[in-house]
């Protein structure tokens, strides 16, 4: 369903009631709610189909895609039920959705928002998902667009992109750059540079900086190996980032009259990434502990998405 500016929220806006930094370690109810309408819409109103024929197609397939998403995080978390309202008596709906609204721990809300939007971009989308035809794909685009949008609405930090709820820092950074580089790595030839990309977004918002850095370094050395194989420029598995990064100028895919004018482009990509992840994820900590700030991975994070559309797009310009 489109997103309605009701009257109460425009006098919100014109009080300057509304949120100006992302929160993340709390869903408000009025979002738990809403998203619980926009599961129903894409998966199914199970109640209403069981009210209807209990027995039909289209209920069985309701209740089967419930009682998947209930199944799979009961078995992740390693109990029987996810909340008081057991599948087998009330519908597993009521169950996944009574653990959305009424779950304390914001991880697991999470959680259960990523798995049931994966159902919904995987599964509802399909053609022949309650016979909705070409119709179920427009459906699970509209469910998940509106996800996003009252996660940003309700000021709360998290978007779903390509089967993961990625954590952002920044409503502008997220859409030109994070966004734009995931559409990139969409394409087959970058598929892993995009799981350790998301890999690394997943680690920043569970809070492992190290690792974060870990795969920003992965995605960014998987990219220019990519882009080597596609286009048949010698390269090695153990190369490294620099060496990478020289086989990229070096097969012009900065033009040459750009590199002597741009040599702090050369610099940031020989250095930028991989110094960030060497000082601060690699090898042994020593004597003492490092502690990796956020707001340095999610630089890096940024830096690692710039430079994924750069290079992504430079390759796609070349003759």
């Amino acid at each position: 369903m489109p997103i309605f500016d009701i009257y109460s929220k425009r006098q919100k806006k014109l009080r300057g009631d509304v949120p100006d930094v992302f929160i993340y370690d709390d869903i408000p109810n009025s979002l738990r709610v809403q998203i619980v309408h926009i599961l129903r819409d894409a998966i199914g109103n199970d109640e209403e189909y069981r009210r209807i024929d209990m027995y039909s197609h289209t209920y069985k397939t309701v209740r089967d895609t419930y009682e998947s998403i209930v199944k799979l995080l009961c078995r992740e978390y390693g109990v029987f039920y996810l909340s008081s309202d057991k599948g087998s008596k009330y519908g597993f709906d009521k169950e996944l959705f009574s653990f959305l609204t009424d779950q304390q721990d914001v991880e697991k809300v999470i959680d259960a928002i990523e798995i049931a939007f994966l159902y919904v971009d995987r599964i509802c989308g399909r053609y022949d998902y309650l016979d909705r035809g070409d119709n179920a794909s427009v459906i699970a685009e509209k469910a998940i667009k509106e996800l996003n949008e009252r996660f940003l609405e309700n000021g709360v930090g998290y978007q779903y992109a390509d089967g993961k709820i990625i954590r952002i820092d920044s409503e502008f950074i997220h859409t030109e750059v994070v966004k734009h580089a995931l559409i990139l790595l969409h394409q087959k030839q970058y598929a892993g540079a995009q799981e350790e990309f998301l890999k690394a977004h997943e680690h920043y918002r569970n809070g492992a900086f190290k690792e974060s850095l870990e795969e920003c370094l992965k995605s960014f050395e998987s990219l220019m190996k990519s882009i080597c194989a596609k286009r048949k420029w010698p390269y090695s598995d153990k190369d490294t980032a620099k060496q990478l990064v020289d086989i990229c100028f070096q097969n012009c895919l900065v033009p040459e009259f750009w590199q002597s004018h741009y040599s702090a482009l050369r610099s940031m990509l020989e250095s930028g990434i991989p110094t960030g992840r060497n000082k601060l994820a690699a090898h042994g900590q020593g004597e003492e502990i490092k502690v990796v700030p956020r707001h340095i991975v999610a630089y890096i994070l940024h830096m690692t998405a710039s430079t994924i559309v750069f290079l992504a797009e430079a390759e796609s310009n070349m003759s």
